[in-house]
Formats: C-alpha cells, sequence, structure tokens
C-alpha cells in the first residue's frame, strides 16, 4: 500500500508551482479543467516518488482568517528534506504569503524543523 495526501486550495495552479519549488518536486500527472485555469487533479513526486496531490478547492475560503487565527486543522510533515538548506529553502517558499508559525529550531526528533502555514491556507511542519 502507498498513502500520500491530497490538498484543496485556491490558485491550484500557482499552489502547485510553489511547491515544486519548495520541495524539488515535479508534476507528474496533470488534469486541469476545461478552461485550463484549475486544476481538477495534479500529482507531484520527488525523484519518481508521489509526495502530493493538487486540486482546486470546491468553495472558497478565507485564507487571512486561517493566518490571523493561526489556525492549523491539519499539518502535512515534509520531513526527510536532506539538509538544512533545503528546510530553509522551503521554509522561506512557503512563509511567502504565509505565515511561519515555529521558525527554523532544533527538536530532540529534529535538528532542523519549522512550521509554516503557507498562502493557500496549508500547514506545514518541514525537517531535515
Amino acid at each position: 500500500m502507498k498513502c500520500y495526501t491530497q490538498v484543496y486550495v485556491m490558485n491550484s495552479i500557482e499552489a502547485v508551482e510553489t511547491y515544486c519549488k519548495a520541495f524539488g518536486a515535479e508534476v507528474s500527472l496533470e488534469i486541469k479543467n476545461e478552461a485550463k485555469t484549475k486544476y481538477e487533479h495534479c500529482e507531484l513526486s520527488v525523484n519518481g516518488e508521489p509526495i502530493l496531490a493538487v486540486a482546486e478547492a470546491p468553495e472558497p475560503y478565507d485564507v487571512s482568517a486561517i493566518h490571523r487565527m493561526r489556525l492549523q486543522t491539519m499539518t502535512f510533515n515534509a520531513f526527510e528534506l536532506g539538509s538544512a538548506a533545503a528546510v530553509e529553502n522551503a521554509v522561506g517558499v512557503l512563509s511567502n504569503g504565509g505565515v511561519i508559525l515555529e521558525e527554523i529550531h532544533e527538536l530532540p526528533w529534529s535538528k532542523c524543523c519549522a512550521t509554516v502555514i503557507d498562502k493557500y491556507g496549508v500547514c506545514w511542519w518541514v525537517s531535515i
């Protein structure tokens, strides 16, 4: 069995570009709507392994409220990024227009990690 997550966001095409830049991912499957303005389904992979599926949110939501309330209804754990530089890159990309909940720091189980809610309202814990 394999299991990875799917996130529903507004501005799904831009979100895919952001996640590819943050994690060094590539699009391995994409299905856009008829107007080619949104993803109905998009799969991202790193080194040939699927990591995330992205689709346009079916209903609009208030990202500013998520940022203001620092709301974490679910956190996506992106770990084993390989280096502190990779964590710093991911945090830099994901925090652009988002909110850093926990700056890069060390924990007993991770030498380098941080928590960010991105501009799409998705909460990420990134770690070395």
